[in-house]
Formats: structure tokens, C-alpha cells, sequence
């Protein structure tokens, strides 16, 4: 049995019938990652002595009968941005290389506590900032479906997404705050899930804007997220922001189909932003819900563009972050990614009364939003405007995110699931966004789909 092709469901319901142990499961992602990370580039560090200490341990509980739920004795991989208590967390910056984490984050905790095996760290763009997913210093993971050119793995979460899509690790844990779930999962074939603010702690996550910031799921299926974000979500009193978002239970509704469902197009102005091939994909899931049910309607028209929304994010975390990494972005002898370090440098413009009005534009724009999406459903948008790119053709100075940062802006969530394959063989994504604390809603908008249709299964030839 190929055990690192099993999506989250399937291993912990072949781990629950003991048809196989977490050994097996753990032993066939690292001979994957020894054969496949050289190239790949995907892990920071790969913890593989004690990956197989706690499968055995987890095996062992699992057969007297003391498993602990769904997630006992699966892998995953961590963001390179995850405080782990002993282990490296570099934050994707060269100059902390041997930076050792002394305590482990809230979300860490939860996920050990459900019983799953931490494979490792994955690389990420240098504090999270960047979408392409390149990393200067600290190298840039490739793409698995494209092995001959090295196309953009999406960031910030690129090393997560790479793994997961190269089967390398079942599932893998990102952070959102402008697509970078999103756009690592679109580019890479993946289901990933923009969280609401407040839905999964961030103490322990390093900080990109504090603002914006949502942990969340990349996977190989809706099912997979769904299961992942009942373990990481939850009140943190380290993270006051969770106390007032309840848990939310996305099983109940999860197989409800879409039927009735009222699920909004974008405007035809926003169409430009995007080609062809995304376009075509787009309009064949629209026409696939519809199918299933549900209503697809025209949104509202008025209010800024999707562009103009996300733009104001961009200043939002130059603003954040400055304050926080001046010390070395304004010290020249220390080895940043260029592009990163004039990305925060920005903040250093932005002044209080700036950021202060934008903060306030922020809460009116989440107030027009919520009217003009009255009796709506869901939103849905492409993830990306291409499919992934040759890294010799991207401009920093740009960013691919202009389709997801204005959900953040606004403060939803939104889920990215395939929905298609270009002719020259690159996966495309839809973006289904609901409002804040809705996830349950997008997930099963994104399961109706995802059964409806077989792209989830396809994998990159390795």
C-alpha cells in the first residue's frame, strides 16, 4: 500500500481499523522526503528520529485500545514560522538559522495533543512576507509539477504546500495573511483554508501583522481541512482575539450539498485580472454548482475593487511588521532577502495617523461589504490570476495575491480547492469565501464540489 497517497480521512480510518500502524504511515513519508527533498527543497529541518519515536508510541496506544481521535498517529508538517519547543524556527530569515524555540505555540500543542507526529519544519518566504513563495537566502522549494522548470510554489506557506502536493507529508499547517494558505494551495493542486481571525490561536506563531494574521490547513482534501480545523481552533486566553469566536463544528452540514444555496459570481470588471485559463476553469465550476443546486448570482455591484481592497492590506503590514523586524531590516550587514527587506522598510513611511485611518477604513469597508452581500452565500473568485510561474518571469517589486488579499482586508474566510488543469498541465483553484466565522459553510461548498468532480486526486508525476 502506497501510505503517503492517503489523504488525512483515509489514514485515520485505516489507523482506527489498524489495518496498518503509524509506523508504516510515518516510515513511507520520510523514505519520501529522503528521495524527494534534495530536489524539492521543501523542509527546513525533518525531525525523523523523533517522527518514528512518537509513531511507535502512538502504534502502541492505538493497539490497547487508547487512541485518541481522528488525528492519533498522523503526520504533519509545520511552517518554518511555528514556535516548537527545542527545535529550530528560523522564520524563513538566514540570520536565525540556529534560532532554537523555547516554548512550542498554542496551535503546535493542539495538534501533538490530538496525537500527530510533526515530520518537520517547512520553508517559508522570510517572515512570511511574499506570495511568489521564493526565498533568497534560505532557497526557494520547487513546484512538483513542473520538474523540468522551476515555477513559483506560492508563499508564504511554499515549503508546506510543496511537501503536501509531493506527497511528502499527508498534511502540512500555513498561515494567511494576504493568500499565503491560498496561494501555495492553488499553485500546488491543494485544498487550503483562510481561517477567520480569532477561529486558531496565533500565540507562538512569529508575527507578520498581528492585524491579520490566521493560521490554517493546506491538505489534499475539503474532509482533510475540516477535520484539521476542529483540532486547531478553540479559545487561547494567550490569544484574546479567539475568545470571541466560538468553536464551530463544520460535520453536521458538511455533506448537505449546495441545493438553495444563493452563490455569488464576481463582477465582470474583475474579470481582467485574470487569463484565460483561469477564467475557463472558473466559469466550468460555476456551471458545475449550478448543477448541484445551487443559485449563481451577479454580486452587488459598488465599493472598491478587489485590487483597491487588497492594496490597503500591503500598508496594514508594513505598518505591523516594521516596528517589529527594524532592528535588522535598517541594519545593512545582515543577509535579508532584498525583496523582503524593502517590502518592510515601506513601514517605516507609513506614519500613525496613516495607519490609524486605514485601520478605520478597514472597519467601514467590512460594514458596506456585509450589506452588499446580503442574502448571498458565498462569494466565489479564482485563487490565482495564472497558474504557477516560471520563477524567471516574476517581479518582486508585484504581488500574485491581488484575488485573495481583499478577503483578509475584510476579514472572511475562504476556502481554495482544485477545480481544473491548464493544457500545459498546471493546476487552477476556486476560492469559495464566506463571511467571517463561516468556514463550515465554505467547506461544504467545497465538499459538494470536490465530489461532484475528481480533481482533488490528481498528483504531480515524481
Amino acid at each position: 500500500m502506497n501510505f503517503h497517497d492517503l489523504p488525512v480521512h483515509a489514514l485515520s480510518e485505516g489507523l482506527k481499523a489498524r489495518r496498518f500502524s503509524p509506523v508504516d504511515v510515518v516510515d513511507a513519508c520520510l523514505a519520501r522526503i529522503e528521495t524527494l527533498e534534495p530536489r524539492l527543497h521543501a523542509f527546513v529541518h525533518v525531525h525523523g528520529k523523533e517522527a518514528r519515536l512518537a509513531a511507535e508510541a502512538a502504534d502502541k496506544a492505538i493497539r490497547s485500545g487508547h487512541g485518541i481521535g481522528p488525528l492519533h498517529g498522523i503526520p504533519i508538517a509545520l511552517k518554518d514560522l511555528v514556535e516548537f519547543k527545542g527545535h529550530i524556527t528560523t522564520g524563513g530569515c538566514a540570520v536565525w538559522r540556529d534560532r532554537i524555540s523555547d516554548y512550542s505555540a498554542t496551535l503546535a500543542q493542539k495538534l501533538v495533543s490530538a496525537g500527530m507526529i510533526v515530520l518537520g519544519k517547512t520553508h517559508t518566504v522570510e517572515f512570511a512576507y511574499g506570495a511568489w513563495g521564493t526565498n533568497q537566502h534560505m532557497g526557494t522549494p520547487w513546484n512538483p509539477w513542473d520538474m523540468k522548470v522551476q515555477r513559483t510554489p506560492g508563499g508564504s506557506s511554499a515549503g508546506s504546500a510543496v511537501a503536501v502536493a509531493a506527497r511528502m507529508a499527508p498534511c502540512a499547517l500555513g498561515t494567511d495573511t494576504g493568500g499565503s494558505v491560498r496561494i501555495p494551495a492553488a499553485w500546488c493542486g491543494l485544498t487550503g483554508l483562510k481561517t477567520t481571525i480569532g477561529r486558531i490561536s496565533t500565540h507562538g506563531v512569529l508575527p507578520l501583522s498581528p492585524t491579520l494574521d490566521t493560521p490554517g490547513p493546506i491538505a489534499r482534501s475539503v474532509e482533510d481541512c475540516a477535520i484539521l480545523l476542529v483540532a486547531m481552533q478553540g479559545p487561547d486566553p494567550l490569544d484574546p482575539l479567539t475568545l470571541a469566536l466560538p468553536p464551530a463544528d463544520p460535520f453536521p452540514t458538511l455533506r448537505r450539498g449546495v441545493k438553495g444555496l444563493k452563490l455569488a459570481r464576481m463582477p465582470q470588471s474583475e474579470r481582467a485580472m485574470f487569463d484565460d485559463e483561469m477564467l475557463a476553469a472558473y466559469d466550468r465550476s460555476l456551471t458545475e454548482l449550478s448543477g448541484l443546486g445551487a443559485e449563481i448570482v451577479d454580486l452587488p455591484g459598488g465599493g472598491p475593487s478587489f485590487r483597491e481592497n487588497g492594496d490597503l492590506v500591503a500598508k496594514i503590514i508594513s505598518a505591523e511588521i516594521y516596528p517589529i523586524r527594524a532592528d535588522l531590516v535598517d541594519d545593512p550587514s545582515m543577509a535579508l532577502d532584498e525583496a523582503v527587506r524593502a517590502r518592510i522598510a515601506a513601514g517605516a513611511s507609513i506614519s500613525a495617523r496613516q495607519y490609524r485611518d486605514v485601520l478605520a477604513l478597514r472597519e467601514r469597508a467590512k460594514q458596506d461589504f456585509a450589506a452588499r452581500i446580503e442574502g448571498v452565500d458565498a462569494v466565489l473568485t479564482p485563487s490565482t490570476m495564472t497558474a504557477a510561474l516560471p520563477l524567471s518571469e516574476i517581479d518582486q517589486g508585484t504581488t500574485p495575491a491581488l484575488s485573495t488579499r481583499w478577503v483578509n482586508f475584510l476579514d472572511l474566510c475562504a476556502l481554495s480547492l482544485p477545480n481544473g488543469m491548464t493544457p500545459g498541465g498546471l493546476p487552477t483553484s476556486l476560492q469559495i469565501i464566506c463571511r467571517g466565522g463561516d468556514e463550515a459553510l465554505a467547506l461544504r461548498i467545497g465538499w459538494a464540489l470536490e465530489n461532484a468532480t475528481d480533481w482533488q486526486k490528481h498528483a504531480p508525476k515524481l
